[in-house]
């Protein structure tokens, strides 16, 4: 390339001043992290709603999926423990709940097996009354009928969420630009500097 067509090329991208692009990528870069600071308010106020609602019996999974579908969807709001032991999002009152329930059930079905107990071992035994072979068949018929707690999976009611590396949303697009522009600056300054230099 001889000098006319350098000098040619240089008059054409004079007018793009270094600055411009760094103020332009400055600006995106702020609005990057505004964003991002946004989506990190947002994912706690859905968090917040998931606490509330499992303390309160409320829609707990309703609340799960509107905090699970934004954390996949959006930058910089991961929930995820560093060490795999303590999930982030643990469910502690349904889980509660749960367990209650299921002892109250158990409870339910041993008075019954209890109480039936005494009815078969009165038909067997009509004639025995306090002690006698009553007794021995009561606690064996309650001891092959009682039933045992259903163990509930705590591992079910907590949970880990990854947000993606980048998302198309203000925060990942003004990343983008900035990063663009950070890097248009760099090359406008480099070919600027080399072409003033084989013009002269």
């Amino acid at each position: 390339m001889d000098k006319r067509q350098l000098h040619h090329i240089w008059t054409r991208i004079r007018p793009v001043k270094v600055w411009y692009l760094l103020v332009a990528g400055g600006f995106f870069g702020l609005v990057a992290v505004v964003a991002l600071r946004d989506n990190y308010v947002t994912m706690t106020q859905l968090r917040a709603h998931v606490y509330t609602a499992d303390q309160n019996n409320g829609d707990v999974e309703g609340a799960l999926q509107d905090l699970r579908a934004f954390v996949g969807m959006h930058m910089n709001t991961t929930l995820a423990s560093t060490d795999g032991v303590y999930p982030p999002i643990q469910l502690k009152y349904t889980y509660a709940r749960l367990q209650a329930t299921e002892q109250k059930r158990v409870n339910d079905v041993n008075a019954a097996v209890y109480t039936d107990a005494q009815h078969y071992c009165e038909a067997l035994y009509p004639k025995s009354f306090s002690g006698g072979p009553r007794v021995p068949c009561v606690e064996q018929y309650v001891d092959s009928h009682r039933t045992s707690p259903v163990a509930i999976p705590e591992a079910m009611y907590k949970f880990d969420f990854v947000s993606p590396t980048w998302s198309p949303d203000v925060a990942g697009w003004s990343l983008v630009a900035a990063i663009v522009l950070a890097g248009l600056s760099i090359l406008r300054f480099t070919v600027g500097y080399v072409l003033r230099r084989f013009i002269r």
